[in-house]
Formats: C-alpha cells, structure tokens, sequence
C-alpha cells in the first residue's frame, strides 16, 4: 500500500475558512500532476504518454505507484491502455469515448452512433439561468447551438447548446456545415476543448410547440429532457447543453459504480 507522503509544491486545499496542508495517497498526488500535464496539453489527444518506467523516473516514485496513478486516470477515462502499444491521451474521436455522452440507445440492439443536423448558431448574451449553470456573469457573450441528432435518418433529440464565447472563438454555422464527425470531436481538435465529465439532471416533460414542430410529434406528447453541464479540466463548466428527446423507440442508459 502507498505510504501517504507529500510531494513537494503541491497546493494545499483550504478547509474551514483556512489553508491547511492535505495529505494524500502518493498514487494520488502523481495521478494529480498528472492531470496537470494534460491540461496543460503537454499530450495532446490521441498522443502516447510516456511509459510508466520513464514517467516513474521523472517523478522519482516507484513504478508500482505510477502504475495505480495511470490506472485512475484510465479508470476516469482521461487515457487509455491500447495492449502492446501504450497509454494513450483519450480523444471524442473513439467511439468508446463518444459513446461516454450519447446515451440515447435503441429498445432493440446495440447503440450506433446519431447524425447532427445543425439549425442554428449565433453569439448573444448569457441569461440568468445559462449564466449559472456555466459559472458566468449574466449578460456575458455565449454561443448558442441547436441542433437535431437523427438516428437512421429520423430526429429523436433536439438539443440546445450553450457554450462561452471566449473558449469557442472562430464557432461558426460554416464550420459546423462542413464537419461531420463527433461535436466533442471539434472541441477537442480545433478549440483545445476537451470535455472530461457531466452532470445531468432528467425529468419528463409535454412537447412545446417548438419540439413539435423540430421532432414532428404531436403537442405535448411526452418527452424526456436532458440537462447536461460538461466540465473540462480544472473541473470548470464549459458546456451546457437540454436535449429533448424522443423515447418511442430509444431509451436513455446509465450505468453505476
């Protein structure tokens, strides 16, 4: 077992109004410099880390321990192990990773990846409740995204999106135009965004007017939606997005640990 040591220049954490020093598995310590490297974009997504001898060396602990450090971060999806090859920084562009954020699957067989249909794409101001969610002052610049994602050609979600304008500068209705793959995919590559976890909330709701008319659904047909914050290194809000989706034939799966 690790013994619980202090790596030098680690920040303590304030508790109770204070600084105090914080101890913690030295697995745990590495895992966080770790982090570190990465948002930092010392690897970049898709990129070999280097090995565990030589990243042990750089740290000056033992191989064992840089061995469970690589684990968290593999176990939280931030890289992955390819046998034979490496460690690898994880990228939106796997199907593995986009799966992690498409939860909508069939009743019927195996999940498959949805098409975008982009509607519209415009900068304006953050109201009170986007301000909130995203950690910004109302009235700050946002662009906002709507989009329908259609599964075998039929649209089952109608999301709305809403990122910071000074993270997603260049976003345009163009560039989405001519982009086809994974929308986390295009953060991730052209913005230097990447997107490492969420938090949802879900409740039923009757389809307004504007569901009626983007899913073809009768009104207030029941829907499911979807609130989702999206987090980036620093665990700093980046994305907030309320899909509503379409359920006849779908179903939206979670798992738990």
């Amino acid at each position: 077992m690790d013994s619980i040591e202090q790596i030098p220049n680690l920040p303590a954490r304030p508790h109770g109004g204070r600084r105090a020093a914080v101890f913690a598995p030295l697995y745990r310590q590495i895992r966080d410099l770790l982090l570190d490297s990465l948002r930092r974009g010392d690897w970049l997504p898709g990129t070999a880390i280097p090995s565990e001898k030589e990243l042990a060396q750089r740290f000056k602990v033992s191989q064992g321990t840089m061995r469970k450090a690589i684990d968290e971060l593999a176990s939280d999806n931030h890289v992955v192990r390819r046998q034979g090859k490496g460690t690898f920084v994880a990228t939106h562009q796997e199907p593995r990773v986009q799966f992690r954020f498409l939860r909508m699957v069939p009743d019927l067989g195996a999940p498959f990846p949805a098409t975008s249909r982009f509607l519209e794409c415009r900068r304006g101001r953050a109201g009170a409740e986007v301000a909130g969610r995203l950690g910004l002052r109302a009235g700050e610049p946002v662009v906002h995204l709507q989009r329908l994602l259609l599964f075998n050609q039929l649209p089952r979600v109608l999301d709305d999106i809403w990122l910071p304008a000074r993270a997603f500068r260049g976003l345009t209705a163009e560039r989405l135009a001519q982009y086809s793959g994974p929308l986390y995919g295009l953060f991730e590559s052209e913005f230097g965004v990447r997107m490492i976890r969420a938090e949802e909330q879900i409740k039923a709701v009757a389809a307004s007017p504007h569901e009626v008319d983007a899913l073809g659904v009768a009104a207030g047909s029941p829907l499911l939606r979807v609130d989702r914050v999206s987090f980036t290194y620093g665990d700093r809000a980046i994305e907030f997005r309320r899909g509503h989706c379409l359920t006849n034939d779908f179903h939206y799966r979670n798992s738990l640990t």
